[in-house]
């Protein structure tokens, strides 16, 4: 256990001083996997005698300089691999098997990690429950009976159970918060630009692949390793003064904190979500910054519908001409797509890129915006599928969910930090959204409250 649940810094010391190896680690995940992973299906596909084996060269080699050499890593499903299925929880590639990496899985291969697996996600992503027809759904550890969030759901509960030091996550409209939240972990969606999606685009710039850890340290040092320009990239942050990780060790300042429990789409928030928000708004003062009440100007009415017409262009993408592989919800999306014409695409486009633009200008008012993560705590397995309908389904999305998709149409930073807790024993996460390319400020601020309120320690009952 006590292995199992060091950070992925402290495991990379532990193999640079030999004092652990890169296989004992390996094997000791490996183990976890198959004796926890049948009750919470977290992995899609298990790399085992593969990434034994690739441990067992590292530690035959002399010492290099990657910085997380020899430690293991999981890889969400919607990020090819090559040499490793890659299914996107979909029938139509079930057998996948990409002959190439990702720039992201590249950088993570050249920074030492083994990969040991990939992780569950929902069909293409496209909703906040990690369950498909393909590989089923996966359960959050804290309670099997209720949701680990998604799309990043087999991510964080792998991470939240001990499967795992650390994982990757990608998030286009909350998918690494909103299963952080679920599952008791810290989840941070960097700003745009700041991490490549080559060799692919990300739609409008909406998704981005980021970092899912236990500690606030780890996230800073992933993000180094994951953060970079790669030729031909069509958005890209400014490159930070200092290594990510530095600003885990810097004070973030006083900070002009704005404090709402009102979402950009309409929606009753649980009062649950509502006492962690205070909670967090209490610790904020305490630790002296100066916090206010304050909505950004976020909300239209035709936000939730402009932002599908968008959205429902991703599963679209994809070269699949038997729509009856797809699940009901992206047959749906595919079907409305197919019916739009390119003008009603680009005036969406258009439309979201004016509420993107009034509400950013709200931050040269305040440093951060603070919100829960999620209007619900995690719902029962099945929530989304007790109503018919795909555009039905993702408005039960974002009555769950009405709070993150905007730091992905804005294009801004944000992270949801493991504040809070249910009366139930249900993680509750707590939002904060930083200012364009104000990823080392959220890192330096969440280090602060890590301090304040340690959550590293706290593990589920599976685990």
């Amino acid at each position: 256990m006590e292995l199992a649940f060091l950070s992925a810094v402290e495991q990379a010391r532990l193999v640079r001083t030999r004092e652990v190896s890169s296989a004992e680690l390996v094997q000791l995940y490996l183990e976890r996997i198959a004796r926890l992973d049948p009750e919470l299906n977290a992995f899609v596909t298990v790399r085992g005698d593969e990434a034994l084996a690739e441990a067992t060269t590292i530690d035959a080699a002399p010492a290099g300089d990657a910085p997380f050499r020899g430690v293991p890593i999981a890889v969400k499903d919607l990020t090819p691999t090559a040499g490793l299925r890659t299914t996107f929880s979909s029938h139509a590639y079930a057998d996948f098997i990409p002959d190439y990496d990702t720039a992201v899985v590249r950088r993570l291969r050249e920074a030492g990690f083994v990969i040991v697996g990939k992780t569950n996600t929902p069909e293409f992503g496209t909703t906040a429950f990690t369950e498909s027809d393909l590989n089923g759904a996966t359960r959050n550890p804290w309670n099997l009976e209720r949701t680990p969030g998604g799309s990043s759901g087999g991510a964080a509960a792998a991470l939240a159970a001990g499967l795992t030091p650390i994982a990757h996550g990608t998030d286009g409209g909350g998918s690494i918060r909103i299963p952080a939240s679920c599952c008791g972990v810290f989840g941070l969606k960097p700003s745009r630009g700041r991490v490549s999606s080559a060799p692919f685009t990300s739609l409008e710039g909406l998704s981005t692949a980021g970092p899912l850890s236990r500690t606030v340290e780890d996230a800073a040092h992933l993000l180094d390793v994951l953060a970079g320009y790669e030729p031909g990239d069509a958005w890209w942050a400014p490159p930070p003064e200092h290594p990510f990780a530095h600003a885990v060790a810097k004070p973030p300042g006083r900070l002009r904190v704005a404090i709402t429990s009102a979402p950009p789409i309409e929606t009753p928030v649980a009062s649950e979500c509502i006492a962690a928000l205070d909670a967090a708004a209490t610790l904020l003062a305490e630790l002296g910054h100066e916090v206010v009440e304050a909505t950004p100007p976020w909300t239209d009415p035709d936000l939730f519908h402009t932002f599908i017409q968008v959205w429902q262009v991703g599963p679209a993408l994809h070269p699949i001409e038997d729509l009856s592989q797809m699940t009901s919800l992206n047959r749906g999306l595919v079907e409305s797509a197919r019916a739009s014409s390119a003008i009603d695409y680009v005036r969406a486009v258009a439309r979201l890129q004016a509420i993107a633009r009034r509400a950013v200008a709200f931050w040269e008012e305040v440093d951060v915006v603070v919100t829960p993560t999620l209007a619900m705590p995690p719902v029962p397995i099945g929530w989304q599928e007790s109503v018919e309908g795909a555009i039905e389904q993702l408005l039960r999305n974002t009555e769950f969910t009405p709070f993150t998709a905007i730091a992905n149409l804005t294009g801004l930073p944000a992270m949801s930090l493991p504040l809070h807790r249910s009366g139930g024993g249900l993680p509750i996460g707590v939002q904060a959204i930083g200012p364009p390319a104000g990823d080392a400020l959220l890192l330096s601020l969440a280090a602060q409250l890590e301090a304040a309120r340690p959550w590293a320690d706290r593990h589920p009952p599976i685990s």
